[in-house]
Formats: structure tokens, sequence, C-alpha cells
């Protein structure tokens, strides 16, 4: 598509069937395992129509092409792969805990080797990344909220000669496009945002270099973390309401965020947004919004935390993000969350609810 065009346009329009007579507005779901032989699809494990439909979107919208993966820890240990044996990642100290978990187990059995640095802390990422063969960030990070200075820790690992993989999960593509700002790999937890409606599982790895999508693609193949042609044909459909659902949603985190910096039992709101976030100058810098999801902790005090979540009635307490409806959750009730996670924080996915609803809701349970 034209690139002139303003990814909400792309959003909708982008992975559309030719427009010739009598053919469908979208593209639908192939239920098929086996194809006849003569062309180039071969094998269901190989292609599918829905799954080439979703791809294109995302890769017109990353600027590369897509790679879609069962799920985003498919799509994660695909990437991971690319790591050679008793090779070193460096990884965020704080980010998604399936990814960091996924790290650890690896680094355990000696298949590679990791080491933990502040993603925020540009001159130590920089030092960190020397002689690495993989640089995994994730900006906003995840449940932390700091925000990684792309372009320079992406030059870093470059000049490095590590795989510089961002995981874009939190800013989705129309607030984030890291292949612009010189990462190697985009990767998406396509169960959130971008399917967005909490139905789906659904991974995404997008790159501009041809030779990292043949051997993801390989990995794909020949591992079999593929997507269904439903889940692929209802993330698409989820996408092309990606602009509208997140405009409101940011706009509801951002009315949030104001008030609860104001609410006398939040001892510290995390969101990019505001402006005395740390990492506000940042993202405006190199994200056209502050995406949809924050954090706050409750001065220490996780049984609170914890009864918060548990006496909402709009709020679902949930795992998830990124869906329609506003959830929130204790992050430190998973043994596997990184121990630096302060106890009492909360990580809110604000949804497109009505804003005064989610704030009396949330604020009438704090006070519960």
């Amino acid at each position: 598509m034209s690139p002139e065009l303003d990814p909400s346009t792309v959003v909708v329009h982008a992975g559309r069937p030719a427009r010739v007579p009598d053919a469908p507005l979208g593209e639908s779901p192939v239920f098929s395992s086996t194809y006849i032989a003569g062309g180039d699809r071969g094998y269901g494990r190989f292609d599918n129509d829905a799954w080439a439909a979703l791809e294109t979107t995302l890769g017109q919208l990353e600027g590369g092409r897509g790679l879609t993966f069962a799920s985003g820890m498919a799509a994660a240990a695909a990437v991971m792969d690319l790591v050679p044996v008793g090779g070193r990642v460096v990884a965020p100290a704080h980010a998604y805990s399936g990814v960091l978990a996924l790290l650890d187990q690896q680094a355990a059995t000696g298949r590679l080797k990791v080491d933990r640095v502040n993603i925020a802390d540009s001159e130590a990422v920089a030092a960190a990344v020397a002689g690495a063969d993989m640089l995994w960030i994730e900006s906003p990070t995840n449940p932390a909220m700091e925000v990684a200075d792309l372009p320079a820790i992406c030059a870093a690992g470059r000049a490095a000669g590590a795989t510089t993989v961002v995981d874009n999960t939190f800013a989705t593509p129309l607030l984030q496009q890291p292949l612009g700002l010189g990462a190697d790999i985009v990767m998406h937890s396509a169960t959130k945002f971008i399917a967005g409606h909490s139905d789906v599982l659904l991974g995404a790895v997008i790159t501009a270099d041809d030779s990292l999508w043949t051997a993801l693609e390989l990995r794909r193949r020949s591992l079999g973390a593929i997507p269904g042609p439903m889940e692929a044909w209802l993330a698409l459909r989820g996408l092309r309401t990606l602009a509208l659902r997140l405009d409101r949603a940011q706009s509801n985190a951002a009315y949030l965020a104001a008030k609860l910096l104001d609410h006398p039992r939040i001892s510290r709101v995390r969101y990019p947004g505001l402006p005395g976030d740390p990492g506000h100058a940042r993202a405006a810098a190199q994200m056209s919004g502050f995406g949809a999801i924050l954090s706050i902790e409750l001065g220490g005090d996780a049984e609170r935390a914890q009864r918060t979540c548990e006496n909402t009635a709009l709020w679902v307490h949930a795992t998830s993000l990124g869906g329609v409806e506003s959830m929130l959750e204790r992050r430190r009730r998973w043994a596997i969350e990184v121990p630096t996670i302060p106890d009492d924080l909360i990580r809110l996915s604000v949804g497109i609810e009505h804003p005064d609803d989610l704030w009396n809701d949330l604020a009438g349970a704090l006070e519960a």
C-alpha cells in the first residue's frame, strides 16, 4: 500500500483480496490440511490464506515481512532459537515473565547464556551487548513500564553484531515501529491488542531482513508452531478496529493515570504519558502515543493490592491485557514474576468502557 497512508488506514485495508468482480471483501479462513499438488502452497503446515492476509497487514504496519505463530511464546521461542548453542542474550531485568522464564530455562540447560540489564539505562545496555549474539528489548516493559531509548540501544546492538529484537506488544504497530528505529526483528503477542477481544492465542514476528525471515519460517515449519486458520482470521478481524480501540483505551488510560496520581492509597503511578514519568520524554520522541497499560503501587501493602483486584465489578481480575474490557492483576501473585517487581504493584490494562465507570469501580475497590 502507499507509504503515504496513515497507519489507521493501512490497518483497515492491508491484506485484502484483489478487487475483482464477485471477490469477497475480506479473506476467509481455509480449513484444509491438504492441497492439490502442483502449486506453491504444498501442505497445511506451510501456509494458509488467513495467515497470509494477517502477515501482510502486520508487515505493512511494521515495515517488514510478517510470520504468525501459535502464541506469543511460540514466536519468542522461535526467535530465541536463532541464537547459536552457547551464545549470549542480553535481556531486560524486567519484561514479560514468560519470556524471562524461558530464557532462564535455556540458560539452566546450557543452551545459552543470559545477562539481565536495566533496559532504560542505555550505557549499561551498550556495555552489556558487547560480544552478545542477541539483544532482547521490551519497551515499555511489562509490568514496570520502563521505556528504552530504542534508536540508541538498537544502534549499540547492531554495532556489536547482535540480532536486536523488540517486543512491541504494549505499543502496537500503531504507536511504535521498531524496525524503523533500528531493530532487526519485532515480535508481538497478537493475543493482546492486535486480536483485541480476549478470544485468541496468537504470536507474530516481523523483520525486514529476508535471511532472518527465512530462518524463522523454517523454524515455524519444522517445529509446527503454527496458528489455526480460525485464530488467524479472528486476529485479522480484530486488527481492523485497532486504531479505534487503541484511541479510546489510551484516552481512558491517561484519564485514569492523572486521577490515580492524587489518590491517597496510591504511592506510585507508572505510565509514560505522565509528564513526571521517567520514560515520558523518550516515549514522546519515539512513540505516537503512550499506550493503554499502566501500573500502580499501593505503598507496600500487597494484601490491599490483592483485595483491590478481587473487589472490582467492572475491571476483570485476569492475567491478560489488550482486550476491549479493562483488566487488572497483582503481578507478583505469579511465582515466575521477577522478584524486583514490587509486591504491591497492580498492572492495569485499560479498555474501552466509559472512563467514569472505570474510575468509580477502581476507586471503590481501593477503598473497600
